[in-house]
């Protein structure tokens, strides 16, 4: 982590702001006033061409006159401006720099160049920055805040890198509200430098972050982000929001930060094959990232259920049921022990009901720790806690018996020791969430939220947060990743490929794409191309039947409905009349492909596209006719491990087809998993490819056999 560059910029002796004033609306000054008052403990210098002072602190008419180099410069000016005042802290020595203003790439062409502008004025003198259009850092531990919002209470342990500047600055006061707390935080902006990949880099190396979430509206390089990901999750849990796979949210991504979006699918599957759990709200982000990074880690799948109402327990039994964690029944030694604190109509088995109860001791203590004690669960979720907010909120209707008193008042005197309940989860190192719908205004909820035990102001959500611990788990879980490995580069697909382009061709035909498959161990349907009736004839007689005919054209994409297809051929008068009638159909004098009926009842697809950004990506899925109908498939970034591919297989919906069932053998997911690493290498290894279309591959028995195939060579204008 000591040469990532955020861990200078996150950790200075030293700040300048350039454009720091003594006017506390504007935002220069407010960011000011954070570093001045949210305790700071190194040396301020305001910048300024025309204050003296700023804030009590002395100010400076520009870098040259600064009694030091400042290790962090931080640009609050208009655009046009900055690149000449950074050159000039690139003369003095500084070496990190944050720029909030916007107005560079996220505006189109002009401000496009003049960002091009600021990063070569930064080379040129070794300045590494975020942003531009950023709002800046927090360092809860040094503690250091850049940004507009104040940072208030001790370190938290929870690290943020966002795209969005907002979630890193005003959502800190709805944070506090929630008991939520950073570590550090990074707003990358335009991500000019310094990217979302650095910053996910310098969290997974921080000691006091314990879990990291990512704002994402596009990244510039999958492949660099999945590696360093893959470092990280298997010890750290990392979420992440994606909001740009929609047009709106790719248009709006780019408007707002100059972001590279990409396809929702390309994402979901890089995060994935990284280990990272996405989340569909940034509230999520926050609540379950929180969970993550407070409560200890889910040692199984055992879940205890604890309420004072039967509607919030049954909803969180079934979003742990659905997510995969188990309710099961207490034993009847700890339905026993349970059943003594209960009325005599409450249930006691678990989910266990309480019914009104206002004794929160019964709900926070007793209960809890019994049942945590046992043995017999792993985790603990509570619906319930209450004590003074629901005095409060019930005062009104008592004030004529107890008479007139300060609600406040009124409702401590039932409350009773909490230093017990919030100490749970650390003595028997079970994770605890609780549900409740009251807000801090009630001791218990803000108690638990000062000691970092989660409240989700709904059952479902305390439920979910749990179940993140659960997917966690499952990440650590998953096989040591093994670096793929790269076949040598096929002379002979080489040939193929060379040959194509020099003939003019934008498609390699069926016939010659399975030729270079096969030229890298693929498993290909036996076939013969034919030029007349007679060649199909002797083609056919020596592969032996059933047959297929197909027409074979670089031309012509997509055969079926297209009258390019004869399936079942049993002789040579079936040959005959085939080859007749696909020329026929497509209106030309075109090869026959010849081929052996492959038979199986399942059939999958494979493929690989190119993004900008990722590179080569592998498809996987169900194949056939109905593949787009059903589009039921997964997508990772060349080049594939075994376990990615393994992975894949395992990934989509209907993976259950893989199984024996139905008098059907198990398929073989290893050579199937192999034909996908083979079709992520041939991108890597052929970039002349930029697509390949494997559909269907048959599960002949267990065997996959790649019975249909297409490779595009770069821009096309393809008959489909």
């Amino acid at each position: 982590m000591k040469n990532n560059p955020l861990e200078l910029l996150m950790n200075p002796k030293s700040i300048a702001i350039v454009g720091a004033g003594n006017n506390p609306m504007k935002m220069g000054a407010i960011q000011a006033l954070s570093i001045i008052k949210d305790g700071f403990p190194g040396k301020f210098y305001p910048v300024h061409p025309n204050e003296k002072e700023v804030f009590g602190y002395k100010a400076y008419p520009s870098a040259f006159d600064l009694p030091e180099t400042p290790d962090l410069v931080m640009f609050v000016l208009p655009a046009p401006l900055i690149v000449q005042v950074l050159e000039d802290f690139g003369k003095i020595g500084t070496k990190r720099a944050i720029v909030i203003t916007a107005g560079f790439g996220e505006i189109g062409r002009a401000g496009k160049e003049l960002e091009e502008q600021l990063k070569e004025t930064a080379r040129r003198y070794g300045i590494r920055f975020l942003g531009p259009n950023c709002m800046g850092i927090v360092n809860s531990d040094l503690p250091l805040n850049v940004t507009v919002t104040p940072l208030i209470g001790p370190p938290g342990y929870l690290g943020m890198a966002s795209q969005s500047g907002t979630y890193i600055t005003q959502t800190l006061p709805y944070l506090k509200q929630r008991g939520i707390r950073f570590s550090k935080a990074v707003s990358v902006g335009n991500e000019g430098d310094i990217d979302i990949t650095d910053a996910l880099e310098y969290l997974g190396g921080d000691e006091q972050t314990r879990a990291i979430a990512l704002y994402i509206e596009g990244l510039k390089d999958g492949g660099r982000f999945l590696e360093i990901a893959r470092r990280i999750t298997p010890y750290k849990p990392v979420l992440a929001q994606y909001v740009g796979g929609s047009a709106a949210g790719a248009r709006a991504g780019s408007s707002h930060t100059g972001a590279m979006a990409g396809p929702d699918y390309l994402y979901d599957g890089l995060f994935k094959q990284a280990g990272i759990m996405r989340v569909e709200s940034v509230e999520e982000l926050y609540s379950q990232g929180w969970v993550l990074a407070a409560q200890p880690r889910l040692k199984g799948r055992r879940i205890a259920v604890l309420t004072n109402s039967g509607g919030p327990g049954t909803a969180m039994a079934h979003v742990c049921n659905e997510g995969g964690l188990e309710v099961p029944a207490f034993s009847n030694q700890l339905q026993a022990e349970v059943k003594k604190h209960l009325p005599a109509q409450g249930s006691f088995a678990n989910p266990v009901d309480l019914t009104f109860n206002i004794d929160a001791n019964v709900l926070s203590k007793t209960l809890p720790e019994l049942i945590m004690k046992s043995g017999e669960v792993d985790g603990l979720l509570i619906h319930g806690v209450m004590g003074s907010g629901f005095l409060k909120a019930i005062y009104p209707h008592l004030v004529d018996l107890v008479g007139e008193k300060d609600p406040e008042v009124f409702a401590a005197q039932f409350i009773g020791d909490l230093e017990e309940p919030l100490s749970l989860p650390r003595k028997y190192g079970l994770p605890m969430v609780l549900s409740s719908f009251f807000g801090r205004e009630d001791i218990f909820t803000a108690a638990y939220q000062d000691h970092d035990i989660p409240v989700f102001y709904g059952p479902e959500k305390a439920a979910r947060g749990m179940l993140a611990l659960h997917r966690y788990n499952l990440i650590r879980e998953r096989p040591a990743h093994d670096p793929a490995v790269i076949p040598i580069r096929s002379e002979e697909a080489v040939r193929i490929i060379e040959e194509a382009l020099g003939n003019g061709q934008q498609v390699l035909d069926e016939y010659s794409s399975k030729k270079v498959l096969a030229a890298y161990g693929v498993p290909v349907s036996e076939e013969s191309l034919a030029r007349s009736a007679e060649e199909a004839v002797l083609a056919a007689n020596s592969i032996g039947y059933p047959l297929v005919l197909k027409g074979c054209s670089p031309q012509i994409a997509h055969k079926t409905g297209r009258g390019l297809i004869y399936l079942d051929l049993q002789g040579e008068d079936d040959v005959r009349r085939a080859y007749g009638a696909v020329v026929d159909a497509a209106g030309q004098d075109i090869p026959v492909l010849v081929s052996k009926m492959i038979k199986g009842e399942r059939e999958v697809m494979a493929g690989m596209v190119r993004q900008a950004g990722f590179g080569p990506c592998v498809l996987f899925g169900l194949g056939g006719i109905f593949a787009e109908a059903l589009s039921d498939n997964t997508f990772r970034l060349a080049p594939l491990s075994k376990a990615d591919a393994i992975e894949m297989i395992g990934g989509i919906r209907a993976a259950g087809v893989f199984e024996a069932f139905r008098g059907l053998p198990q398929a073989d997911k290893n050579a199937l998993g192999e034909i996908l690493q083979v079709v992520g290498c041939l991108g890597l290894l052929h970039p002349e490819i930029a697509e390949i279309d494997l559909n269907p591959i048959i599960i002949n028995g267990s065997d996959p056999v790649v019975v249909d195939a297409l490779m595009i060579m770069r821009n096309n204008t393809l008959e489909v």
